[in-house]
């Protein structure tokens, strides 16, 4: 067993240094929202020119669930999601149709009434912060970029950059099973590969917290990974803390194969499991981001110091 000592010089960043002295301290409950509501995030991306994926509609009442049919009858490939949720619960992603049935990314089929049925749970709260009542949000599939399709199964990769004061300070990618429905939800049984934030080259995968070294259901070895448009993804990412007036946030980003990083949501409050996948304490990175942000305004700056000083890649 690891001693607390070994925890600090490691730089482990703890639940309670994590809400009390960062995100307590530097994000204003005012601007929680922008973060926990993804029409929010949504609405300011495309205020500022930041790609995100389409959103074909929203559900708001009960009594609209029953003419969701008619919204999706041309559509072979969406998803919905609760604008509220967190840790990717509620969200139905279907592929493709057979006949009068919708395909899930694991290939199990369900029917219309299954969709309704999902609907009306996203509205009545079941998969929301605090259990509020919710509205349901269908958007596009992504289509993902074929560089990073063995890396994930039944389900898109997304890249989770940690950033302080729009300084990008720690990432990873988190790799859809098999376990986890097509989620890449670290809970679920998703993979998590650690990412240098100097190269974007992996430097360890975790699933259930254990190292692992290829896709449980691909069997890809993860140490050839390295995520294209990192600089681009960077970019996207360090944008984002102005956007959500927020200075400790976790960006979410997929790869499409032909618009390239686009944001997927906001994370007021992301998880310290990115720690173990990076091998590394967020800590001691906090820090020295903090030095950066106090010495320079300019993102691009900002970006290339971050790049610099936490690569872990030399050669």
């Amino acid at each position: 067993m690891v001693s607390p000592l070994t925890l600090r010089e490691l730089g482990i960043l703890g639940m309670n240094n994590r809400n009390i002295g960062f995100i307590g301290r530097y994000n204003q409950r005012k601007n929680y929202s922008q973060a926990d509501n993804k029409l929010k995030t949504k609405s300011a991306a495309i205020a500022r020119n930041i790609p995100v994926p389409e959103l074909y509609g929203t559900v708001d009442y009960q009594f609209q669930v029953s003419s969701l049919s008619d919204m999706l009858h041309n559509r072979d490939g969406f998803v919905i999601k609760p604008s509220q949720g967190s840790g990717g619960k509620g969200i139905l992603v279907i592929v493709g149709r057979d006949g009068d049935h919708f395909i899930k990314s694991s290939g199990a089929l369900i029917d219309d009434r299954e969709v309704r049925r999902h609907s009306s749970n996203i509205l009545a709260g079941l998969h929301s912060l605090g259990g509020r009542n919710d509205s349901a949000m269908i958007e596009a599939l992504i289509d993902f970029d074929p560089i990073l399709k063995d890396y994930s199964y039944e389900g898109v990769p997304d890249i989770r950059v940690i950033v302080f004061r729009g300084v990008p300070v720690m990432a990873m990618m988190r790799c859809a099973t098999h376990s986890s429905d097509g989620k890449a939800n670290l809970h679920q049984g998703a993979v998590g590969v650690g990412i240098d934030i100097g190269t974007g080259q992996s430097i360890c995968a975790v699933q259930h917290n254990r190292v692992v070294s290829q896709h449980p259901d691909t069997k890809m070895y993860f140490d050839k990974l390295t995520i294209p448009l990192w600089q681009q993804v960077l970019e996207l990412a360090s944008g984002c803390a102005g956007m959500a007036g927020l200075d400790y946030l976790g960006v979410d980003i997929v790869l499409d194969r032909l618009r390239g990083p686009m944001l997927l949501e906001l994370n007021a409050r992301p998880g310290l499991a990115i720690q173990v996948a990076n091998q590394a304490g967020l800590r001691h990175r906090l820090l020295a981001a903090e030095k950066i942000a106090d010495s320079c305004d300019d993102d691009g700056e900002k970006i290339a110091l971050a790049r610099s000083q936490f690569a872990a890649h030399t050669s």
